[in-house]
């Protein structure tokens, strides 16, 4: 693919960083859109986004850096290099609602409404976030004969090169999709605050574990799973959990 999206002389735009700034951006204002459409106040948004947006990167980050140790130890610089590639969805989504949680509550602001004014924009920014992944060949698939196989021939890319692999970035970019839709249409019957967050916890749960078993990259394991699929279970069993107890503030 193609992980250097515009180079001039020595500016150069990383496709990654590109398309994860797009994301950001895209999910932070469909999140103020929607916070506003339930009477919030969508003048908090910018503030929130902002804090969101910086744990999130620095959450997603560090759980990629936890899950390559050998590599970040021998090569520590790198660590800070996350437009270039790589960054774990999971990570970044626990210190984005920590971080949520902690303004919200001394805004006096209510957690609940606000998590699912921003779940739909999260949502559609997964998935344009992961063509980022896409052209920068990081979150590649195993080795597959499949008539819809990706082969990655640039030598900067982080997938193995001139090798068909499953497209578990374009598996991902679709999730996202799904996903956003998904929680377009259920808000007409999802009532009680909260259940529309906890619906895309759980819908992110089950598609990310699905995708991880068709990853070829590293993720670590424990037992049977890998360490991501167990975080995508927590996800999973953590929406169902909080669709069942916001049911009952409808």
């Amino acid at each position: 693919m193609h992980p250097i999206l515009i180079q001039i002389g020595p500016f150069t735009i990383y496709s990654y960083g590109f398309f994860i700034a797009a994301a950001i951006l895209l999910a932070l204002a469909v999140g103020i859109r929607q916070a506003g459409k339930k009477g919030l106040d969508a003048g908090l948004g910018p503030d929130l986004g902002f804090y969101l947006i910086l744990s999130a990167i620095v959450g997603s980050r560090l759980l990629y850096v936890l899950l390559k140790p050998e590599h970040f130890l021998t090569h520590p610089l790198q660590i800070i290099m996350f437009w270039k590639g790589g960054l774990v969805f999971i990570g970044g989504a626990i210190a984005a609602v920590a971080t949520g949680a902690l303004y919200l509550r001394r805004k006096g602001q209510p957690f609940w409404s606000w998590a699912d004014a921003f779940a739909p924009g999260i949502a559609l920014g997964q998935g344009v976030g992961r063509i980022g992944c896409i052209m920068a060949g990081c979150c590649y698939g195993k080795e597959t004969q499949l008539p819809w196989a990706i082969t990655f021939t640039n030598p900067l890319s982080l997938a193995p090169l001139h090798i068909p692999l499953h497209p578990t970035q374009v598996y991902h970019s679709l999730a996202g999709f799904v996903t956003f839709f998904l929680l377009l249409i259920s808000k007409r019957w999802l009532k009680g605050s909260g259940q529309l967050f906890g619906l895309f916890l759980a819908a992110y749960g089950a598609l990310r574990f699905l995708i991880e078993l068709y990853r070829g990259d590293f993720r670590g394991h424990l037992g049977l799973f890998s360490i991501t699929q167990w975080m995508a279970l927590a996800a999973l069993a953590a929406g169902a959990l909080i669709i069942s107890m916001r049911r009952r503030s409808a």
